[in-house]
C-alpha cells in the first residue's frame, strides 16, 4: 500500500511537472518587412475570398469571376438595385443581386463596403478601426456603431490575430482607390 502511494505520489508530481512544462508559450512574431507583410495580407484576403462579396463580378467561362477594374470596391452605386421580387419569403430565403455584392433576408438589405484606399471606402479608417469592424463586427469600426449586418462572416473573421488583420490592413491600403459611396444598409420594410 505504501508503495501505491508513493507511486501515485511520484505519477502525480510527473503529471504536474510535465503540463507545467506544456503550458503554452510565447511565440516571439518575427517581424515582416512592409512588402512581406503586404504580401501576406494579399494571401489572406484572397484566401479568405473577401472579393466574393466585395467585388463587382464579370462573366466568364467559369462563371462570375470579380471585375478586376472594380476589384474590392463593394456594391457598384452606379447601378440601379433591383426590387426583390414579391413572392419570394424571406427568412427561408436569402437573396443576392447578380455581382453579388448586396443581399436581402430577414435582416433587411445590406451591401458589401468599399474596401478600397479611398475616402469613400477605408481610407480615412485606422488599423484600429479595421480590427474593431472584424473581430467586434461594428460598422465602419467605430466603437458605438451598429453592428454589420450579414452575410459579412465577421464572427468567423474574428478569430484571426491582431497581426493578420494588419496584415490584411495594408494589402488594402495598396489597392486602386475606388471612388464608390455604398448605400446605406436598410432595415427590414424601409
Amino acid at each position: 500500500m505504501k508503495k501505491l502511494k508513493i507511486s501515485i505520489l511520484a505519477l502525480t508530481a510527473f503529471g504536474f511537472l510535465s503540463c507545467r512544462d506544456a503550458a503554452p508559450k510565447e511565440i516571439p512574431q518575427e517581424t515582416l518587412t512592409q512588402e512581406e507583410l503586404v504580401k501576406r495580407g494579399e494571401y489572406l484576403v484572397v484566401s479568405v475570398g473577401c472579393a466574393d462579396c466585395h467585388s463587382p463580378k464579370v462573366m466568364t467561362e467559369h462563371g462570375p469571376e470579380p471585375d478586376m477594374d472594380r476589384y474590392m470596391m463593394g456594391y457598384d452605386s452606379s447601378q440601379p438595385f433591383p426590387q426583390p421580387p414579391e413572392n419570394v419569403p424571406l427568412g427561408p430565403w436569402i437573396l443576392f443581386n447578380g455581382e453579388l455584392t448586396a443581399s436581402v433576408g430577414p435582416w433587411g438589405i445590406s451591401f458589401a463596403g468599399n474596401l478600397t484606399p479611398h475616402e469613400t471606402g477605408i481610407g480615412n479608417w485606422s488599423v484600429e478601426q479595421f480590427k474593431r469592424a472584424l473581430k467586434e463586427g461594428k460598422y465602419k469600426g467605430l466603437e458605438n456603431s451598429r453592428p454589420l449586418m450579414p452575410p459579412m462572416p465577421w464572427q468567423a473573421l474574428r478569430n484571426f490575430t491582431d497581426e493578420d488583420l494588419e496584415a490584411m490592413f495594408a494589402y488594402l491600403q495598396t489597392l486602386k482607390p475606388i471612388d464608390n459611396v455604398v448605400p446605406a444598409y436598410r432595415p427590414p420594410g424601409s
